[in-house]
């Protein structure tokens, strides 16, 4: 393994520096959870009516801008309570790997479960509500690792979608009525959609300066010797009778200018 693939494992591996990304995903899901709770405390007291001004009215084009308030608003405190865990879970998750990235991501994943939900949704119904953002997370968690080559995140991926393979369902057309299965089904495919937009994109360790050197100057020492050891061995490869040492010498040459 080369050196800069050892320090950036090692780095992965660094209990300091895990346990700060912790604290800061920790702090970041606390922040928004402690938003979104204080936006449904105003809704609540306003008698819901951020929801329904806010809100997301199908296939209605004034409405269209609402795709992203309505992940921000909830119909009551049941409503909440129901999204909260997850959101929380699947949110630290994914804030686990960069505080800029989930913030790329939420925005992602907003626009992309509530402008499914304004298309398919009922055109009389008006849509609010995490769960499509749930979706997203729950999506770009799975499938990180294996865009990020991160066998730590692959391992965890695979546990997360085997333990909630079944939410899957409930992002499918009639299976829960009352429920927004295309804000669901939009959300999910904006978060495994994110996994591949928000990969890491960590440089190959460059090549060695002083390897590369080494390699091209090998060839050239072996050629040289090559050379160096064919030379000192062409002498012995001479007929014995030409070379100007040799007692027959004479004889030879008598004989050659008799033209034998």
């Amino acid at each position: 393994m080369a050196s800069n693939d050892r320090s950036r494992a090692a780095t992965a591996l660094d209990p300091v520096r895990m346990i700060a990304d912790a604290r800061r995903a920790l702090f970041t899901m606390v922040g928004v959870l402690a938003a979104i709770w204080l936006i449904q405390l105003v809704n609540w007291m306003d008698d819901y009516d951020l929801g329904r001004r806010f809100g997301v009215v199908p296939q209605d084009p004034s409405r269209l801008p609402n795709i992203v308030t309505a992940p921000f608003l909830h119909w009551n405190w049941a409503h909440l309570e129901a999204n909260s865990g997850p959101l929380f879970v699947f949110g630290f998750l994914a804030a686990y790997r960069g505080v800029k990235k989930f913030l790329g991501l939420t925005l992602l994943v907003a626009l992309t479960s509530e402008l499914t939900a304004w298309v398919f949704d009922d055109p009389h119904s008006v849509g609010a509500g995490a769960s499509g953002v749930v979706f997203g997370y729950f999506g770009y968690v799975v499938l990180r690792g294996v865009f990020d080559r991160n066998l730590v995140d692959t391992l965890i991926g695979v546990v997360l979608g085997a333990s909630f393979a079944y939410m899957v369902t409930s992002a499918l057309p009639g299976v829960a009525p009352g429920i927004s299965w295309s804000a669901h089904l939009g959300g999910l495919l904006g978060g495994l959609a994110g996994a591949w937009i928000f990969r890491s994109r960590a440089p190959r360790p460059a090549a060695d300066p002083g390897a590369v050197a080494k390699a091209v100057a090998e060839p050239a020492a072996v050629a040289k010797t090559t050379v160096a050891e064919t030379a000192v061995a062409r002498p012995t490869t001479e007929p014995t009778g030409t070379a100007p040492n040799s007692p027959n010498a004479a004889l030879l040459k008598e004989l050659d200018d008799l033209g034998l």
